[in-house]
């Protein structure tokens, strides 16, 4: 439930204590504060709490007359399993941009709960480059994700009554590819069969679960502009088929009303701060290697014109969530990329080198911190292999050297070399984690640079060709593949997507994140190799269309040490473990 302040203001030491109770360090800004520096009234913000509010319904449109900030898109390198400090960089970046007398806002996703207690542990950042409240945007923040989970599954109970009873229009039961979704790694609930036991309350199927950040309506929320156009979406969601073999919509099963009323708060950006005060909008977090991975719409519309730059972070490497930003986002929104930011590690240059054993959910083999400049080479063609991606937008692109404490001169100055020499315009190193904004001045001096330089963007591919056609132009353009190899199944799907007016949609490809191909164990930059596509989803609501490439799953599961085992609570109420 939102709460307003309390008229009596309270002052910096009942703040700190306040913060201490919730795990948070320094003194944040209450929220009518953080609304007042961005020139905002009290009207254009609730308060959810301290330190936390949501935007008031269109407001994006009532600032449609302030000037428009620079665009600066933030990706990265294709990760190890640990990850390269691509939200850490993204946050240093904006708070570097203010401490150089800029105005900046970032715009990030809303970190899962299915990586939080899995695999990756918290999603707001770290060390001296964090947002805050953590703890409360790690786990139930505003609520926003758990209204997509209900309004996702509404449709989903829905529509199994609707096919049990026969109501009209009457589907066929094996057409019906509407899923569940939890926000949890239940790995046991990705294939399920519904309607068991002696008294069936929904048709007997098999159906599954996947996890909210690869909804479709998590999508949609996403993608859309302003409440009317979540409620348009959603009606256009395609659930399955009439015994005719026409698509049936989400609107011909009744429940959109009730979708959208679930969704009415949840579609309004969530307004936080960093750990320096620098404004950030966290909302929606569709993941880049099952999803589109990139914040919402409606955040950037707004952040666009509440200040001088604008970072938004995409999910993983410029293969997955940049390539999704350009393609599919900027095409919804209208905002393109005056510059992007591509993040590297000397660690994740060295694992590309194939000479080191690392496995996820495991701590990184200690050689990898020990200075090799041969396997930096040997590794280099993947950050060459992400420069090349960036270059085909014809944006200016700077490399970001997320430092840690082991890389050596000598291998910051190789990675630099290979950089400017691959068509990085700007090369700088990022210490924003050991020294927060003052570690990322030297970046944000970069970014004000490339901003001078002319942006000449462009999409990868016409939204006039075929699926098939804009598929192929993906796995030779930013896969490196010579080609596709397309499962009968799946070709059958998109024929059949294509012959029902779907064709004029981008595609969202599912696909690891640990290399430019299908296959987490080709790294560097794989070439010679035909990329493989299993499975074609209509996501008609969100505006794409989603395959499946390789063992790609819809819903992950546990290692065998999940971050949930190390997550607790003080006496103090404080949460630990979390990042």
């Amino acid at each position: 439930m939102c709460e307003r302040l309390e008229v009596i203001q309270p002052g910096d030491q009942f703040l700190r204590l306040k913060a201490s109770a919730m795990g948070i360090a320094g003194t944040p800004r209450q929220i009518g504060q953080l609304t007042a520096d961005l020139g905002l009234s009290p009207d254009d913000v609730e308060p959810f709490g301290w330190f936390k509010g949501k935007l008031a319904l269109g407001l994006e449109r009532r600032l449609a007359d302030r000037p428009r900030a620079k665009y600066i898109g933030v990706t990265a390198i294709s990760p190890t399993p640990l990850g390269e400090g691509k939200t850490v960089t993204a946050i240093g970046l904006a708070m570097g941009l203010c401490r150089l007398g800029k105005r900046a806002i970032a715009t990030l996703r809303q970190p899962s709960q299915g990586p939080v207690f899995g695999i990756k542990g918290g999603g707001a950042g770290g060390g001296m480059a964090h947002l805050l409240p953590a703890d409360e945007i790690n786990l139930h923040f505003t609520g926003d994700l758990h209204a997509i989970t209900t309004a996702n599954n509404l449709l989903a109970v829905m529509l199994d009554n609707h096919v049990q009873r026969r109501l009209l229009p009457l589907l066929d039961p094996l057409s019906v590819t509407w899923r569940r979704v939890i926000d949890l790694n239940d790995k046991g609930l990705s294939e399920i069969i519904t309607g068991l036991g002696a008294h069936p309350q929904a048709p007997l199927r098999e159906t599954g679960f996947d996890l909210t950040a690869a909804s479709e309506v998590m999508a949609i929320l996403a993608l859309a502009n302003s409440l009317s156009d979540l409620q348009e979406r959603l009606a256009r969601i395609v659930v399955g088929r009439d015994r005719e073999g026409r698509p049936v919509c989400a609107r011909e099963i009744g429940c959109v009303g009730s979708m959208t009323a679930l969704l009415r708060d949840a579609v309004r950006p969530n307004l936080v701060q960093t750990c320096e005060n620098t404004p950030v909008l966290v909302h929606a977090g569709p993941f880049a290697n099952i999803a589109h991975g990139n914040s919402s719409v409606l955040a950037d519309l707004a952040a666009i014109r509440l200040g001088d730059f604008v970072v938004t972070e995409s999910g993983f490497g410029a293969d997955c969530g940049a390539e999704k930003l350009f393609d599919i986002k900027c095409r919804v929104s209208g905002i393109t990329p005056d510059v992007e930011v591509l993040v590297c590690t000397i660690r994740a240059l060295k694992y590309q080198s194939g000479r080191f054993d690392v496995k996820p959910g495991k701590p990184l083999p200690e050689n990898l911190f020990v200075e090799d400049l041969q396997a930096l080479h040997a590794g280099r063609a993947n950050l060459e292999g992400h420069l090349d991606i960036l270059r085909k937008y014809g944006i200016p692109i700077v490399v970001a050297i997320n430092r840690f404490s082991t890389d050596t001169d000598r291998e910051i100055q190789a990675v630099r070399e290979i950089a400017l020499a691959a068509g990085a315009t700007h090369v700088a190193v990022s210490e924003a984690f050991s020294q927060g904004g003052a570690g990322a001045e030297e970046l944000a001096r970069s970014v004000i640079s490339a901003c001078e330089l002319p942006s000449h963007f462009k999409f990868l591919y016409d939204l006039d060709r075929t699926l098939v056609e804009k598929l192929e132009i993906i796995a030779r353009e930013i896969y490196g593949a010579d080609g596709l190899e397309i499962d009968p199944m799946a070709r059958k799907q998109l024929d059949s997507f294509q012959a029902l007016g779907f064709g004029g949609l981008p595609v969202c490809v599912a696909k690891t994140q640990y290399s430019f191909s299908h296959d987490p164990h080709r790294l560097a930059r794989p070439t010679g190799y035909r990329f493989p596509i299993r499975e074609a989803r209509l996501s008609a609501g969100a505006g794409f269309v989603y395959v499946l490439a390789g063992e790609m799953s819809t819903l992950p599961g546990l290692p065998a040490s999940p971050a949930a085992l190390r997550i607790g609570v003080t006496e103090r109420g404080e949460i630990f473990g979390i990042g």
